[in-house]
């Protein structure tokens, strides 16, 4: 497991480094695990109780109810981080269903684990901090791209930001994901170069 360790402390560190004993600490709580492609992770209602770092596979956060359309919220790939994150930090029941959409090989922790190491270690309680607040951050850039921009620019700013997505997660959850019809995704496929 010391390859995909290497793979988690690259991230970590590149936000936040961390003193040797405390990588030490936060290294160690780290499992891996694997599942099927279609596996619901975490259901809507339930409490989110693990953090995920994504070593194979794709996943996806998704909000379904009567009455609206599913709505895609986010996707999760080699190496990110995965989860329903507002569900984990709060530890209150989530809103959001997340999936695997295909075979995926993941590192996890629990809630617990991390909580018991954020209370005794300052940096990986910063590190943390930090995490959630580029999460944010991103949250609230991809608010104004959902409210403000047209379609194309949508997907240009996709194509931009991850273009290797086009290839990896099927076409139906990337329109979703940016708020158009299906229809519309294959005719700005077939139309926007960038």
């Amino acid at each position: 497991m010391e390859k995909e360790l290497s793979f988690l402390q690259k991230h970590v560190f590149a936000l936040h480094p961390l003193p040797a004993e405390d990588w030490e600490a936060l290294s160690g709580i780290w499992q891996k695990v694997s599942f099927k492609r279609k596996t619901v992770l975490t259901a809507a209602g339930e409490t989110e109780r693990h953090l995920y770092f994504v070593l194979e596979g794709v996943q996806r956060a998704f909000y379904i109810e009567a009455d609206h359309p599913e709505a895609t919220v986010v996707f999760t790939y080699p190496y990110s981080f995965s989860g329903v994150a507002d569900s984990f930090l709060t530890q209150r029941p989530s809103r959001y269903f997340l999936e695997t959409l295909t075979t995926s090989t993941l590192l996890r922790t629990t809630h617990h684990q991390l909580q018991q190491l954020m209370d005794k270690h300052h940096s990986i309680e910063r590190w943390v901090r930090l995490a959630a607040s580029y999460a944010l951050m991103g949250v609230l850039e991809r608010q104004i791209e959902l409210l403000s921009y047209s379609a194309e620019e949508k997907f240009r700013t996709l194509l931009k930001r991850s273009p290797h997505v086009l290839q990896l997660i099927p076409h139906k959850y990337l329109a979703s994901y940016l708020g158009i019809d299906a229809s519309t995704f294959s005719k700005l496929l077939a139309t926007v170069r960038i």
